[in-house]
């Protein structure tokens, strides 16, 4: 038996079930991503509005009863949201836009 062979054929199938298992996993993070595009325009456009800073302002005041869930208007939860997204865009497309 030819140990060399064996060697490089188990190091390339874990090589492949390791690029198999990323490929998968950005196809469905991608597919997702995708499917909230409307909902990342909707966002920017309420925070660049000034309607987020007004909702902000009226939670501060104590205006919006503790249930309701407002994560998003947290000091820097929405601005951060918007920066990681521009980031991974930016990110994306230096990787990838030479493709």
């Amino acid at each position: 038996m030819d140990n060399e062979l064996i060697q490089r054929i188990q190091e390339m199938e874990e090589r492949y079930n390791r690029v198999r298992k990323a490929v998968d996993a950005l196809q469905c993070s991608l597919d997702a991503y995708l499917d909230v595009q409307e909902d990342i325009h909707i966002l920017d456009s309420y925070e660049d509005s000034g309607r987020w800073l007004r909702d902000f302002e009226a939670d501060e005041r104590g205006e919006i009863p503790a249930e309701i869930p407002r994560g998003f208007l947290t000091e820097d939860g929405l601005y951060n949201l918007m920066a990681d997204i521009a980031a991974l865009e930016s990110r994306l497309q230096e990787y990838f836009g030479g493709m």
